[in-house]
């Protein structure tokens, strides 16, 4: 199993999801998160003042998926928060050992 790690633009955030239900993966994590890349922030005015923002708001996308589905919930990542502009975000792919599923004790495959 493998633990899949979006960070998006906030607004593509329902897209993603859509796209995610449509393709059979139901179950995720949304969290509110904020941050900045190749971006760096940028400047703002409020009340006439400049200033800098430098983390900007994004959504990080978590959830387990079994070895096959890993590179088609990839794709359909990509497909659903591409804007082709900067700040899209980043995908991050990690090995999962186990899951348990508390309310059953299921475990493994079975609990994801």
């Amino acid at each position: 199993m493998k633990k899949i790690e979006a960070i998006i633009k906030p607004f593509k955030l329902e897209d993603v999801k859509e796209a995610l239900v449509e393709n059979g993966i139901t179950g995720m994590t949304v969290t509110d998160v904020k941050g900045y890349g190749r971006q760096q922030g940028h400047s703002e005015l409020y009340r006439g003042a400049e200033y800098i923002v430098d983390f900007l708001a994004k959504i990080r996308v978590e959830l387990i998926v079994n070895d096959d589905e890993v590179e088609k919930t990839i794709a359909t990542i990509v497909e659903a928060a591409k804007t082709g502009k900067i700040g899209d975000g980043k995908i991050f792919v990690t090995n999962v050992e186990n899951v348990v599923r508390i309310r059953t004790g299921e475990t493994g495959s079975e609990a994801v």
